[in-house]
């Protein structure tokens, strides 16, 4: 037994082999000569001029001490007196610093939403140029955290966009913004990984994964190539300290012409809608399922483009109009490339049975980014979607739009509307979207009564 046991491991241990790589036998300098040096300098100079600096300001209002419970106090009014309350600024001015690229010689930039979200000005600092020149939004999409902005000059110097789906893991890369507000800054790493689409910082995800150095004030600015060709817009960053982990995100420069484009064309966004909550089909899942890709469907909106067109709970979605669905993400893409109104045909598994439907793609919820507060009397408004509702714990029978902004002095700020609150109505219509809004807005052009949802509360108020 002893013996058996003794050959059983020698003939497991004679049948390892290793794939050897060739013994090194020579060694080179990077330099051609003792006065020349390794540089990457002249590649990318040309980008560098392509890379602005962006500056952002915001008035944030502060809540009034007629809101504070103790306000009222007599004890509070006697012991600070009047002057306490007049002391009490009424606003103050947020600012901010990220990067933008230049994508046309006539002023478009392109840079992430999250650095000019809710900005009352831009400014925009070209490279060697100390004058700021004011920016104008030309269109904004949250869910891919891209922005196009526009500048008043001419001759500017566009970078060279390359297409991102040629890229590799192990690509030099680098990094082109503006850290920390210090002035143009250039990191150099490699291209970590591609098609990151897990990360949950976008609704929309492919990213680039980095492990050039991109810190706070680098958002918006250029991830190039060792040509100094953009292939992202640097985004965001994984850590827990607040500065640069050797994890950081651009998104795909492919992604970026296709929203730009739309932007520079439109305004906005516009995605087909399903209706569906889908995850990846993983682990056990697998086992129930005669395919092993695709998306799981986990709940239907009621009334939404799949429920009308027959798609039910526990539905494995494998294919749209011809193209395969090998996960949850795949899906998103594919139904967030068309237009509503799209008719798309769509394959599905149903107990082991393949099952075929034809859906006519809505328009998605609040897909539309907060309105410009010069067209609704001040405000700021987003159509309520699922993620708002969790996030301010609104309930699902409550429709309406959102309000994410009152730019201060405005008429809606002295109706007395606030930040949180949902517009249900105005006079005698019904709001549940942002082009509600609008059309009531165009049709009562005087003072008006404004329904409204505060913490629950109907209110109601008139705006002027």
């Amino acid at each position: 037994m002893i013996l058996s046991i003794v050959a059983a491991a020698l003939l497991s241990a004679a049948t390892i082999t290793f794939n050897e790589a060739p013994k090194v036998t020579k060694r080179v300098m990077p330099s051609s000569g003792p006065n020349t040096v390794l540089s990457f300098y002249d590649a990318i100079k040309d980008a560098k001029e392509s890379v602005v600096n962006i500056s952002t300001k915001k008035r944030i209002k502060m809540p009034s001490l007629q809101s504070m419970p103790f306000f009222n106090d007599p004890f509070f009014k006697q012991f600070f007196g009047p002057m306490f309350r007049n002391s009490i600024p009424r606003s103050r001015v947020e600012r901010s610093l990220g990067s933008g690229v230049i994508i046309s010689s006539d002023g478009y930039i392109v840079t992430n939403n999250h650095v000019i979200r809710n900005a009352d000005e831009i400014t925009v600092t070209l490279p060697g140029d100390t004058k700021e020149y004011k920016a104008k939004v030309v269109g904004k999409d949250p869910l891919t955290d891209l922005a196009v902005i526009k500048i008043d000059k001419k001759g500017l110097k566009a970078i060279k966009i390359a297409d991102s789906s040629q890229i590799k893991p192990g690509d030099i890369v680098f990094a082109i913004g503006n850290p920390f507000g210090i002035g143009e800054t250039i990191t150099q790493g490699i291209v970590s990984a591609t098609n990151r689409d897990n990360v949950g910082i976008n609704t929309y995800e492919n990213f680039i994964q980095t492990d050039a150095a991109i810190n706070p004030g680098n958002s918006g600015g250029a991830l190039v190539d060792s040509r100094g060709a953009l292939i992202g817009i640097n985004s965001a960053i994984i850590t827990r300290s607040g500065g640069n982990n050797g994890i950081g995100f651009a998104i795909p420069s492919n992604m970026v012409k296709d929203v730009v484009k739309k932007l520079v064309e439109k305004g906005k966004i516009e995605r087909g809608y399903l209706g569906v909550v889908i995850e990846d089909l993983r682990g056990n899942l697998k086992e129930v399922y005669a395919h092993k890709y695709g998306a799981v469907v986990v709940d239907v909106q009621p009334d939404s483009a799949a429920a009308k067109a027959g798609i039910k709970r526990g539905d494995l979605i494998i294919e749209v109009d011809g193209k395969k669905v090998d996960d949850a993400n795949t899906l998103k893409s594919i139904i967030g490339s068309y237009p509503p109104g799209k008719e798309v045909h769509i394959t599905y598994e149903r107990n082991k049975t393949l099952h075929y439907a034809t859906v006519k793609l809505a328009e998605r919820p609040g897909s539309t980014d907060s309105e410009a507060v010069e067209t609704l009397k001040g405000l700021e408004v987003q159509t309520l979607d699922d993620q708002l509702r969790k996030m301010y714990n609104i309930p699902s029978d409550i429709k309406g739009v959102f309000v994410t902004d009152v730019k201060e002095n405005s008429a809606a700020d002295k109706a007395g509307i606030k930040l949180g609150d949902v517009i249900i109505g105005v006079e005698d219509m019904n709001i549940t979207s942002v082009e509600d809004l609008k059309r009531a807005f165009a049709k009562y052009r005087g003072p008006k009564k404004i329904f409204i949802k505060r913490q629950g509360i109907p209110l109601i108020v008139v705006l002027k």
